[in-house]
This record gives structure tokens, C-alpha cells and sequence, in this order.
């Protein structure tokens, strides 16, 4: 046993030494350059401490961005992943059709954004998309909009672009109700449980841990969102639609501003690790089921 357990760090190293080049040394320089006052074009980095915190929390913008990025979060994780949840309990009875339905329902999240950015593009189309076109024909023509360069439109118009598409939330949870021992539904309805009953009180606690991960990947997703959101509405109209990493990418593209731009991102990298610490402890992820 103990000249298995040697070749243990042998088979790590790899792993451990990726990790290190692509992950851990990245995040390193990018803490290590928020105290900075980091340009391109200046001649050498000049140490600010916490100037660029202090100047990023009294920034209007970003709190507009943190604001718009919570809430994204929480749709992502409530509402969204509820629909898939949901589709994937009524898919879990295995209604006719049940698979086609399931490989259906992915096709929109095996599009890049940068395809679906552009399809909504056309539906929000304020000359010729489906959504104008709808209204028109069925005589609302007064509720016709701009709707993603009207202020009191386009949030709810760019999130619409990916709050239905719950494809891999679904294959996941689907995937894990598929390895429920059918004697624990059977025990389930010798007591007289419903159908209901059934994926209330015994289906759903089982999946609890897929559904406590499918949340992280959710609410991780919305920290990284940028390019559907750049490509529809580029953060605006304003900072109508802004978050923080399309701020991240506008800092550094737009003012040069390395040092400040990654404040931006530790916050990034702090709020999805407080979020997956919630999450986590929320759903009770990292305990055993007895």
C-alpha cells in the first residue's frame, strides 16, 4: 500500500503544475496589479494600494453593474434553473416523444452566444423583427418598441435572450432522476403517495446535490456573461444593461486602465466565490446523505 500511495504525487504533478500555470499564477498577478496604477502606455507600474477599490466603490457605473449582475444571478438561479428542473421532472416520466423533446431543448444552448446575439438582434428589431411584427399584426401596434435601446426595456429584453433556454440544467437533473432506484418510488406509492407527492417529497430531495451545482454553474455563467450582452445591446442604452465584466472589458479597452480593470475582476473572482460558498451551504451540497 505505501508504494502505491508514492506514486500518488507523481500522477498529481501534472494536474497540480496546470493548475498553477493557468489558473493560480493568472489570479496572483491579476490581485497583485489591482494595487496599480497599470497603463500600456506609461513607463512603469506605480503602487496605489487601495486606490483603485476606493475610487471603483464610489464609481456610479459599478454599482449599476453590481446591481444588474446580482439580479441576473438570481433570476439565473431561481427562475431559470426552476424551468429546468421542471422540464426535467415532466421528462422523467417519459411522456411520448420524451427524448426527441430532451435533444430538442439543448439545440439553443449549442448555439455561441455570439449566434444567439445576433438572432435576438433580429427579433428585436424594431423595423422588421418578429417581436414589432407580432404586435402589428395582432393591432398593438402602439406597444411597438425599441426594446433594446429603450431604457425601461432593454434589461428585461437581454435577459429574456437566456432565461428560457435551460438546456443544460435539464439534462443534468434529468440525467441524475434516471439513477433513482425505482424501489424508492415504489416504497413511495405503496404509502399512498401521488405522483405529486412523490416528486415533492422523495424526487426532488434526491436531487438537491445536482440542482445545489446546476445553481453554481448558473450564477457563475452570469458572472462571465459579456458577449451576448455586448453583441445586443453593448451595456446600453447608458448602463441600462451594464455588468461587471462588460465594465472589466470596457475599462481596459476604452481608458487603458490595467490596474483598474482588475479591481474589477477580483470582485468578479470574490462574488463567485461567495456565491458558490452559498449556494453550497444553501443545498447542503457538501453533506452526505444518511
Amino acid at each position: 500500500m505505501k508504494r502505491k500511495k508514492g506514486w500518488l504525487p507523481v500522477f498529481l504533478l501534472p494536474a497540480v503544475a496546470l493548475f498553477l500555470l493557468i489558473y493560480a499564477v493568472p489570479l496572483v498577478i491579476v490581485f497583485v496589479s489591482s494595487l496599480f496604477d497599470y497603463r500600456l502606455t506609461g513607463d512603469s507600474m506605480t503602487f496605489i494600494g487601495l486606490q483603485n477599490y476606493t475610487q471603483l466603490f464610489s464609481d456610479a457605473t459599478f454599482r449599476q453593474a453590481c446591481g444588474h449582475t446580482i439580479v441576473w444571478i438570481l433570476i439565473h438561479c431561481i427562475i431559470h434553473v426552476s424551468i429546468g428542473v421542471i422540464l426535467a421532472l415532466v421528462l422523467y416520466k417519459k411522456p411520448r416523444g420524451w427524448k426527441f423533446v430532451r435533444t430538442a431543448y439543448m439545440i439553443p444552448n449549442i448555439i455561441s452566444n455570439a449566434a444567439m446575439g445576433m438572432i435576438f438582434l433580429n427579433i428585436f428589431n424594431p423595423q422588421y423583427g418578429v417581436v414589432n411584427s407580432i404586435l402589428k399584426a395582432v393591432g398593438l401596434e402602439n406597444l411597438t418598441n425599441n426594446w433594446l435601446m429603450d431604457t425601461t426595456t432593454a434589461f428585461p429584453s437581454v435577459t429574456m435572450t437566456w432565461l428560457l433556454f435551460a438546456g443544460y440544467t435539464t439534462t443534468l437533473v434529468l440525467a441524475e432522476a434516471l439513477t433513482i432506484d425505482d424501489s424508492v418510488l415504489e416504497a413511495a406509492r405503496v404509502d399512498g403517495a401521488t405522483s405529486f407527492q412523490t416528486d415533492m417529497f422523495v424526487v426532488l430531495p434526491l436531487l438537491r446535490k445536482i440542482i445545489g451545482t446546476t445553481m453554481v454553474m448558473a450564477a457563475t455563467y452570469m458572472l462571465q456573461m459579456f458577449d451576448l450582452i455586448y453583441i445586443t445591446t453593448k451595456g446600453g442604452p447608458g448602463s441600462a444593461t451594464m455588468n461587471l465584466p462588460l465594465m472589466l472589458y470596457s475599462v481596459y479597452k476604452n481608458e487603458n486602465n490595467y490596474g483598474y480593470s482588475n479591481a474589477i475582476g477580483v470582485c468578479i473572482v470574490i462574488a463567485g466565490v461567495v456565491c458558490m460558498t452559498l449556494i453550497n451551504k444553501a443545498m447542503r451540497v457538501n453533506e452526505e446523505d444518511y
